[in-house]
């Protein structure tokens, strides 16, 4: 049996002291009884430290703030985000000793569903502010851990990194030479998402049982369709302030095995192209990714969308690529530039746009358009840009017309505008056009009215109406 005093254990040449302010020694289980207080400390104050972080005033406080800041629909409560400061001033202390006592019990979230462009409608889980408020506290916390930690080829819901980033990393990869991707898509992956798993990848670095038992708890909450609430085996609803924090730690263990591999890759949530440079290679390590995925991970991984492409063939991020003279640049794909048009074709139906003023058509109409360019901005597109902004002036110009209703308005109008900018047309042939016989659509796109409804005239605001955004000239500035 090995004695030793206070002193004889603190001067051992064999004590080491952990970044916990653990102590650990060789004989520990010897000696551990006489001293407990030594050994025990700094485990003790790392299992309870997170979750009092977390349910500090400083954090939750600032997780209310970034609750109402998002706004976001009620839950299954109907309570809105404006009632949240008074409801945590009467209610804090009790949720607080139900959290620590591991008896808080979340309410199951709403689920609603959201239109895709395949005909598809994508499931949102909404919880409630109460809810999104302790799951932004955790989210806030985790991020603060494991940020430091990811990889420097993931770029979905991190701070300060965007889906340009993203493609700016996919652009470097194609101009050294990796001109064969794969195009990754797992499927239903937030409804896929293994809790045991997702535990068991948390608990690596988050050795805190409340807080474990905490995130179960909440993607264990059941959802509410239909007037039945369901509790989920598998998954994580999106919605919620949470889950991209939960999804970008269990989609790290894919981004260390991409990278102890060597392979050159960008990853944006669940969206991850992988590059190589050659078509035998592509095959060789989709067939042993997607392996991968399925035995570590329990993911699917889609048959039918996942593929080896050359750049040209690849969507990510709703951007394609095409190379120049030089080097490989990217610029938005067909499907994007149609959901341009299909907005806009939405908000500028004719029967709809005749009853509300020109400003209402204009304010929404800018914000499609200008929101659309601001994300594709990195991408090359003058010529569409150009054909874009022509086809948008016609539409306008034949509400423009419906308002105006009457062939003697249509007339006098037009004449102002012709003498207001001094174009100089022939009143006879304005006459004309405004007696004409064609339809509106015809009407619209003949010379005359697109010489005096030009994009200046369009472009002035007047009033409270704004002016119509130049899609061409905004994309150029």
């Amino acid at each position: 049996m090995v004695l030793l005093t206070i002193k004889q254990y603190l001067d051992s040449p064999k004590l080491r002291i952990s970044s916990k302010l653990e102590i650990v020694i060789p004989w520990k289980k010897k000696v551990e009884g006489m001293v407990p207080n030594i050994f025990t400390r700094g485990k003790e104050n790392s299992n309870m430290g997170l979750i009092d972080v977390i349910l500090s005033e400083s954090n939750i406080s600032y997780a209310i703030k970034r609750v109402k800041s998002n706004k976001g629909a009620p839950g299954v409560d109907k309570m809105t985000v404006n009632e949240i400061d008074e409801y945590f001033k009467q209610n804090w202390n009790d949720i607080k000793k139900t959290i620590l006592a591991k008896r808080y019990k979340p309410q199951p979230v709403r689920r609603v569903y959201i239109p895709k462009e395949n005909g598809k409608q994508r499931p949102l889980g909404i919880p409630t502010v109460v809810d999104r408020v302790i799951q932004q506290a955790i989210a806030q916390e985790l991020s603060r851990i494991y940020e430091p930690m990811f990889s420097d080829n993931s770029y979905g819901f991190r701070p300060g990194r965007s889906q340009h980033d993203a493609m700016m990393k996919t652009l470097e990869h194609l101009n050294n030479g990796y001109e064969w991707v794969i195009d990754l898509d797992i499927e239903a992956y937030f409804d896929t998402v293994n809790h045991d798993k997702l535990i068991s990848i948390l608990r690596e670095k988050v050795n805190d049982s409340i807080t474990l038992h905490l995130i179960r708890k909440f993607l264990q909450a059941g959802i509410l369709e239909n007037g039945l609430v369901k509790p989920p085996i598998k998954g994580m609803p999106q919605g919620g302030p949470l889950s991209p924090i939960l999804s970008n730690i269990y989609l790290d263990k894919f981004d260390k095995e991409l990278e102890m591999r060597g392979l050159h890759f960008v990853r944006y949530a669940d969206d991850s192209n992988i590059f190589v440079k050659s078509e035998m290679s592509a095959n060789r390590v989709m067939k042993s990714i997607t392996s991968w995925l399925e035995r570590k991970l329990f993911l699917k991984v889609s048959a039918t969308k996942t593929k080896v492409v050359r750049p040209t063939d690849s969507n990510f991020l709703g951007f394609t690529y095409w190379k120049n003279q030089s080097e490989w640049v990217c610029r938005p794909n067909n499907k994007s530039k149609r959901r341009l048009y299909n907005k806009c074709r939405q908000e500028l139906i004719r029967k709809k746009c005749v009853a509300l003023p020109l400003a209402t058509t204009f304010k929404r109409i800018n914000e499609i358009v200008r929101g659309w360019i601001n994300y594709y901005r990195i991408g090359i597109m003058k010529e569409f840009m150009r054909k874009f902004g022509e086809w948008l002036r016609h539409k306008i110009r034949v509400i423009i017309l419906k308002q105006w209703k009457t062939i003697t308005k249509i007339y006098k109008c037009l004449m102002y505008y012709n003498i207001q900018q001094k174009c100089n047309i022939d009143k006879e042939k304005v006459y004309a056009v405004a007696n004409t016989r064609l339809g509106l659509y015809k009407q619209a796109n003949g010379n005359v009215i697109n010489f005096i409804l030009n994009p200046k005239l369009l472009a002035k605001a007047k009033g409270d109406r704004p002016g119509l955004v130049n899609p061409l000239e905004y994309y150029l500035r």
